[in-house]
C-alpha cells in the first residue's frame, strides 16, 4: 500500500511535508516536533496546502482483500450452495 498526494505539485515543500505527516495519522503537535515549527505554523501550513487543492489516494497493490477472486472464492461457492437446501 502506498500514499499518492495528487496536485502537490502546487504545493511548496513545506506544505507537503506537512500534508505527508497529517494524511498518515500524525497530529499537528507532532509534526511541529518533528519539523521544528511552531503548532500555530503547521495549522498555517496545512490549511493553506488545503486552500490549494490536492488529493490523497491510498493506492493497494494487488488484491489483499480478495475482492477480484483468488483463495476463499470456494468457501463462497460453499455457502451459496447451501443456502438453497433446507
Amino acid at each position: 500500500m502506498r500514499i499518492e498526494i495528487r496536485g502537490a505539485e502546487r504545493l511548496s515543500f513545506r506544505e507537503r511535508q506537512v500534508v505527508v505527516l497529517k494524511e498518515t495519522g500524525y497530529s499537528t503537535e507532532a509534526i511541529a516536533r518533528r519539523l521544528g515549527l511552531a503548532p500555530g505554523t503547521v495549522a498555517t501550513l496545512y490549511n493553506r496546502a488545503r486552500s490549494k487543492g490536492y488529493e490523497v489516494v491510498i493506492v493497494i497493490d494487488g488484491d489483499p482483500l480478495r475482492v477480484f477472486g483468488g483463495e476463499g472464492e470456494d468457501e463462497d461457492d460453499e455457502l451459496t450452495a447451501g443456502a438453497g437446501e433446507a
